[in-house]
C-alpha cells in the first residue's frame, strides 16, 4: 500500500498517540524520595558542579553538531542530548575508580570519565591529538577507566562482564563494571547472555538500561516484550531490578545511590532501568520523522537541566543572571575548543597501521 504524505502523517500521529499511552511513567516503581531533604543533603557546591557539567556536555554536543553538519565532522554522531543527568549521577556516585563502558552515544561519559573537553572535540574532527588519535571517531571514546564506546548494538555487555569477572579474580572489593545500552539492545542475544553469564558467577556488574524509548526509530513497546524492562527480567534472573527517572537527576542520585550501596555489599549483577527522553534523532543524519512535535515538544520541557535549574533556584542556590553565566562559560568553553579542533594537525597516514596486530611471518 502507498500512502500520500497526509495520510502518512496520520497514521504516524495515530500511532504516536498509541505509544505515548503505553509509554507512561505510571508502569514503574519509581522509588520515592524526600526532595528538599536531598537538595540540602547533597548541597549548593554538589549541585552546581552536576549544573556545570551536563551544561557542558550539552554545549559539546550541540557545537559538534553543528560541525557535522557542515561537514567538518564525519562518519556517525549520536548525541547524548537530554539524558546529561544520567551518567552524571551515575559517575558521581560511583566514582571514576571503576570500570565504564557503553554504546556509541559515548561524548558524555567520556567526559565525566576523565577525557577532555578538547581531546572528544579533536577526535570528532578526526585529529592527531584527538582522544583515539583520529581513528574512532564519535562512536569510539576512551578513558583511563572507560572501556570505549561500542558501535555493534549491544556488543558492550559482554566487553563489561569480562571486566567484571577481572574485577571478581582480583578481589577488588570496592569496585563494580557499570554498563550502559540503550533499550534496542534489550533483545540482543548478547544482552541475555551476558546477564545470565553473570548472575551464574555472581559478578559484581551494574548493568543500565537507558530507556529513551526509541531504539533508532521503533518505539520500544514495539521491540521488547516486556515493560518494565529491568523490573520483569531481573525478576526471571533473580536478582535485583531498579527504575530510574532520568529526567530528574535528584531521582538518579537516590537511585544510583542505593544501587552502589547494593553492589558494594552483594557484588552480585544488578539491572537498572533509566527512564529518559533523547531531544535529536538516533543519529544526526534521523530527522525523527516518527515523533510528533507534540511529543517531542513534551519531553524537552521536561529537561532535566531545567529542572535542576528550578530546583536550585527554589533552594536559594542559584539565581537567573547566574545561570546566565554558568551557561556562557560552558559555551565559549566549547567554542574554544572547536576552534583549536579546526586547527589541529590531520594524522599522517604513515602511522595508519601502529597499534593494530599482526602475526609475524
Amino acid at each position: 500500500m502507498v500512502y500520500t504524505q497526509e495520510k502518512g502523517s496520520e497514521l504516524t500521529k495515530s500511532l504516536q498517540r498509541v505509544m505515548d499511552k503505553k509509554n507512561n511513567n505510571s508502569m514503574y516503581n519509581f522509588e520515592n524520595f524526600d526532595r528538599k531533604a536531598l537538595i540540602a543533603d547533597l548541597g549548593q557546591d554538589k549541585l552546581l558542579e552536576y549544573l556545570r557539567n551536563m551544561l557542558l556536555i550539552r554545549h559539546l554536543e550541540t557545537r559538534a553538531e553543528a560541525a557535522y553538519l557542515q561537514g567538518k565532522i564525519g562518519g556517525f554522531f549520536h548525541a547524548y542530548m537530554g539524558q546529561e543527568a544520567i551518567q552524571t549521577a551515575c559517575v558521581d556516585v560511583f566514582g571514576q575508580n571503576n570500570w565504564w563502558i557503553t554504546s556509541y552515544r559515548c561524548h558524555a561519559l567520556a567526559l565525566l570519565t576523565g577525557a577532555s573537553p578538547q581531546e572528544i572535540m579533536s577526535e570528532l574532527f578526526g585529529k592527531a591529538d584527538g582522544n583515539a588519535f583520529g581513528r574512532g571517531g564519535s562512536m569510539h571514546l576512551y578513558s583511563d577507566r572507560l572501556l570505549g564506546g561500542f558501535g555493534i548494538v549491544g556488543g558492550q555487555v559482554p566487553i563489561a562482564i569480562g571486566a567484571a569477572l577481572s574485577i571478581k579474580y582480583l578481589k577488588k572489593k570496592d569496585e563494580t563494571a557499570i554498563c550502559f545500552l540503550g533499550d534496542g539492545a534489550v533483545a540482543q542475544g548478547t544482552f541475555h547472555e551476558s546477564v545470565n553469564l553473570a548472575v551464574l558467577w555472581d559478578l559484581p556488574c551494574v548493568i543500565v538500561v537507558e530507556n529513551n524509548k526509541w531504539g533508532m526509530g521503533t518505539s520500544v513497546n514495539r521491540a521488547v516484550a516486556v515493560e518494565p524492562i529491568a523490573e520483569n527480567f531481573a525478576t526471571c534472573y533473580g536478582i535485583e531490578g531498579h527504575s530510574i527517572d532520568g529526567m530528574d537527576i535528584l531521582a538518579c542520585y537516590n537511585g544510583f545511590k542505593k544501587v552502589h550501596e547494593s553492589s558494594i555489599k552483594n557484588r552480585k549483577p544488578i539491572l537498572v532501568e533509566v527512564i529518559t527522553e533523547r531531544f535529536r534523532g538516533h543519529s544526526v543524519s534521523d530527522p525523527g520523522l516518527y515523533r510528533t512535535k507534540e511529543n517531542l515538544k513534551a519531553a524537552m520541557e521536561n529537561d532535566s537541566l531545567l529542572r535542576l535549574k528550578l530546583d536550585l533556584i527554589e533552594a536559594g542556590f542559584l539565581t537567573e543572571e547566574q545561570y546566565k553565566a554558568f551557561d556562557k562559560e560552558a559555551k565559549d568553553q566549547i567554542v574554544e575548543v572547536v576552534k583549536n579542533a579546526e586547527l589541529s594537525p590531520n594524522p599522517d597516514p604513515i602511522v595508519l597501521e601502529e597499534g593494530v596486530y599482526k602475526e609475524e611471518d
